[in-house]
């Protein structure tokens, strides 16, 4: 196939470290830090796909129910700690971008074909975890839900980047390393890219569909050649 027009990246959990604001903070949180990273993600989405399923009059912005999510989790384990709340939501606004997201993006770029991030995450979020990361530069367009105020998977998402390159889906690659979000833009018909750093199970069928796997993104312009 020839190549992309462009590559989409989603944001969180593929190019940046959502781990990383609890694990900057594990002296604080103890050995449980990570079980307590793993539930703050999982209520976040779990937030996002409710608010969605419920209509537009339900709709609250991903920095919302990224708070809100936080707070239910700390309040399930009995911390009350206003201060570490509010220095692991700012934290959230910096993430790091993964080791080798740099030198990735900065080798699709070399090869002419455009970057850009489809996220959950409100504009804002988003300036600052780029800027935050060193990866600013690099990505060419930065494509917010809050353009259409509905979160993923819903269709409406992808078809904003379809929108910006003004291609087909098909004309695109879709990254991400989250398995909902690649069986979505899969059937939404990008050509998608999962990254599963975890040595997880297949899930929805992608692997009989032939989205290829990788374990981290350094290689991904050999996919695209």
């Amino acid at each position: 196939m020839p190549a992309p027009e462009a590559v989409v990246f989603d944001a969180y959990g593929t190019l940046l470290d959502v781990n990383a604001a609890m694990a900057g903070h594990a002296a604080r949180l103890g050995a449980r830090w990570e079980s307590l990273s793993g539930e703050w993600r999982a209520k976040q989405l779990e937030y996002t796909w409710v608010r969605s399923l419920t209509g537009p009059a339900r709709h609250e912005d991903f920095w919302l129910c990224t708070r809100d999510a936080l707070a239910f989790v700390l309040a399930r384990h009995g911390i009350a700690d206003e201060a570490l709340a509010r220095d692991l939501m700012q934290a959230y606004r910096t993430l790091p971008a993964y080791p080798e997201v740099p030198a990735m993006l900065r080798a699709v770029r070399a090869r002419g074909v455009a970057t850009a991030i489809l996220s959950n995450g409100t504009p804002g979020m988003l300036a600052a975890a780029v800027e935050a990361a060193g990866i600013a530069p690099l990505i060419d367009e930065v494509l917010s839900v809050e353009e259409v105020g509905v979160f993923k998977p819903d269709r409406r998402v992808y078809g904003l980047a379809t929108r910006q390159f003004g291609c087909s889906p098909d004309a695109l690659a879709f990254v991400s390393g989250n398995a909902w979000d690649a069986q979505a833009a899969h059937h939404f018909g990008m050509r998608v890219i999962r990254v599963c750093r975890a040595a997880t199970p297949d899930e929805y069928g992608l692997e009989e569909a032939g989205v290829p796997v990788v374990t981290d993104l350094a290689g991904l312009t050999d996919l695209l050649a």
